[in-house]
C-alpha cells in the first residue's frame, strides 16, 4: 500500500528564512522598475528577497538626510545584516 507523504507548503523564493511574509498593495514589478539604477543593482546582489517598496523607503529616506551614494548603500546593507541577525534561530533545517 503506498504511502503518501506531506510536502511543506511552498515558500517561493524566499527560502528557509522563518521571516514573516507580506501583502503587497502595490504591484512590486512596476515599482521596481521605477527604482533608481543603483538601487536596482543592490538589489540584485541582496541576499534576502526585499521588496522594491522596503528598498524605496530606506533609499528615500538616507537621500532625504542628504547621504551620498556609499552612504546609502551602507544603509541597505546594514538593514539587510539586520534582517539577517533577527531571521537566525527562526530558521529550521
Amino acid at each position: 500500500m503506498p504511502t503518501s507523504s506531506a510536502r511543506p507548503q511552498s515558500t517561493g523564493n524566499l527560502g528557509e528564512t522563518g521571516l514573516k511574509r507580506r501583502k503587497r498593495s502595490e504591484d512590486p514589478m512596476q515599482t521596481y522598475d521605477q527604482l533608481p539604477r543603483d538601487l536596482r543593482l543592490w538589489i540584485q546582489s541582496a541576499k534576502l528577497p526585499w521588496s522594491p517598496a522596503s528598498c524605496r523607503r530606506v533609499w528615500q529616506k538616507t537621500k532625504a538626510r542628504g547621504d551620498s551614494l556609499e552612504q546609502t548603500l551602507a544603509s541597505l546593507d546594514r538593514a539587510e545584516a539586520a534582517t539577517l541577525a533577527r531571521g537566525i534561530g527562526t530558521r529550521q533545517i
